[in-house]
């Protein structure tokens, strides 16, 4: 596939213990703005997803945001936005995010992140959409998850290529790259419980 054309990021409402997180998710905003890419994204102000938000602004990009009318009146919805979509449920919410973007990545965050990057991995896996799921590596945080997914592949759960189409690492002109020139191993999901897959 091409390069998208709206980037959808998954990440925390917090910044995280460490200041390479914030960094990280002000870096991949200005790249996203730099390569033309909107962002689609939560829509909040706070954490990493004010911040990815914020470098997408300042270097002129276009951001959308999606958030459930009860966070806006919670006043964590961001002001500055070039699209806010305010829908009633975090599902409505999770399905526009996916009809707005061509590409899914995770910086880090806590159970949201998981629950929003995992919908989409499991509708890759079921064959609703062929679009490039990555997973930003800060500080390793993703380390043991990348190891639980290989397990889940040896203890005959996952399949291998399922796996394999899920990008891991901390480098951002490979993570473009490689949504570049990504094409889907989409397969059923179903397997032989029976046998153990190479």
């Amino acid at each position: 596939m091409p390069q998208p054309t709206a980037l959808c990021v998954y990440c925390g409402s917090n910044s995280g213990r460490h200041p390479e997180y914030v960094e990280s998710a002000h870096a991949f905003g200005t790249e996203l703005a730099r390569r033309g890419i909107a962002l689609v994204y939560g829509g909040g102000k706070v954490g990493l997803m004010g911040t990815v938000a914020d470098a997408v602004l300042s270097e002129g990009g276009k951001v959308i945001g999606v958030i459930p009318r009860q966070l806006v009146e919670r006043e964590v919805a961001h002001p500055r936005l070039t699209e806010m979509h305010v829908v009633e449920t975090m599902h409505q919410r999770k399905t526009r995010m996916y009809e707005l973007s061509d590409a899914f990545v995770a910086l880090p965050g806590g159970f949201g992140t998981m629950d929003e990057m995992f919908e989409m991995l499991t509708w890759a896996q079921l064959g609703l959409h062929k679009y490039p799921c990555a997973f930003f590596d800060v500080r390793g945080y993703y380390t043991q998850l990348r190891e639980m997914m290989d397990h889940m592949v040896h203890e005959n759960f996952v399949r291998k290529a399922q796996r394999e189409s899920i990008w891991f690492g901390d480098c951002m002109e490979t993570l473009f790259d490689w949504m570049a020139h990504y094409e889907s191993g989409y397969m059923p999901k179903w397997i032989d419980s029976s046998s153990v897959e190479a």
